[in-house]
């Protein structure tokens, strides 16, 4: 996984985790989706990193 890619992804992870968090405090149902979907993209990201490198090793 490139360095830039990777940090791009663990940061939209923590963005998306903060803004659930912030939603479920506030009781703001969008926030805390906003920051669940936030997650998936990073996590989508990590994924697409992963199987990259998965065949670039072979």
């Amino acid at each position: 996984m490139s360095g830039t890619e990777k940090t791009k992804a663990r940061a939209e992870q923590a963005k998306g985790k903060a803004k659930e968090a912030m939603g479920r405090m506030a009781g703001n149902e969008r926030m805390t989706a906003d920051g669940h979907a936030a997650q998936a993209k990073g996590n989508a990201r990590q994924d697409k990193e992963d199987v990259k490198d998965t065949f670039r090793r072979h």
